[in-house]
């Protein structure tokens, strides 16, 4: 079973059983994500059985650049990044830290090279977050893990399986939630509005995602109902989302984060789960 070869931020991987309920039934044709980050829905509810064609967006270039670049010839991204995973876990501290520094300032050429750069940054750097400054640049520094699974053939092998056949853009979120119509179910997973002022981590491209764009994408997820998609909604618990949303009812689930460094401060955060489509009408 392939499980997504990218940590992110808020993946949605213990999400997954409840959103699988909640498709349980429909009649979908094609399954379309808006914001893709690290796949774990898409990977998710392909293993329980959602099977259909695919469109996975983001306005990330860098990341949806790595995901093409596993479908099409994991094994080229596998022969990059094995050197350096191998490199990587062979080196004392100072070495490790080093080769961090030195692969961040990189720029390869290739699609696989530059899939195989994201991947081993992805599980180096700092509690494997993805943040880029102005520029578009990766600024995470070093991480401290001890074993970091780096290379994961197998799994890069099944991801590339599981994402064959899909259609990858680099988009706008209301551009891909245009297409969509009766048949389409659409996972949409934003950058959260923040719950508090020192919560205010939305940079997963150089441009950050504000209450303009909440205001957007609620315009877009009504859209998708006037044309019969289904869908579903994370975003965070927060008062103005509720009313953002008003005349949806919201799941209201746990989730844990793991952004913070110290395990005793990750606890369970309440966020909100809508669903809605021709069910919700009928």
């Amino acid at each position: 079973m392939a499980t997504p070869f990218l940590k992110w931020a808020g993946g949605k991987s213990r999400l997954v059983p409840t959103v699988a309920e909640g498709v349980a039934g429909l009649p979908v044709e094609r399954y379309i994500e808006p914001f893709l980050g690290g796949g774990a829905m898409f990977f998710g509810l392909r293993a329980r059985g959602l099977r259909v064609p695919a469109i996975l967006a983001d306005a990330n270039a860098e990341l949806i650049a790595a995901f093409a670049a596993v479908r099409d010839d994991p094994e080229a991204v596998i022969s990059a990044l094995r050197p350096l995973a191998e490199a990587y876990l062979a080196a004392g501290r100072e070495e490790r830290r080093e080769l961090y520094y030195r692969v961040r300032a990189s720029e390869p050429e290739g699609r696989a090279a530059r899939a195989a750069r994201l991947i081993f940054l992805n599980r180096t750097c700092y509690n494997g977050l993805y943040r880029v400054n102005r520029q578009g640049r990766f600024n995470v520094p070093h991480g401290r893990y001890v074993r970091p699974l780096i290379c994961d053939e197998a799994n890069l092998r099944a991801c590339a399986e599981e994402l064959a056949g899909a259609e990858l853009r680099c988009a706008d979120f209301a551009e891909v939630c245009a297409e969509a119509g009766p048949g389409d179910f659409v996972y949409l997973d934003p950058p959260y509005h923040p719950l508090s002022t020192t919560a205010r981590f939305t940079a997963y491209t150089d441009r950050a995602f504000g209450w303009d764009d909440q205001v957007r994408l609620a315009a877009a997820v009504r859209g998708l109902a006037a044309r019969g998609a289904w869908f579903a909604l994370s975003n965070s618990a927060h008062p103005a989302i509720g009313s953002l949303y008003e005349g949806l009812r919201p799941l209201t689930v746990q989730m844990s984060r793991a952004i913070n460094s110290r395990g005793d401060r990750r606890a369970p955060v309440e966020e909100y789960l809508f669903f809605g489509g021709r069910r919700e009408e009928g």
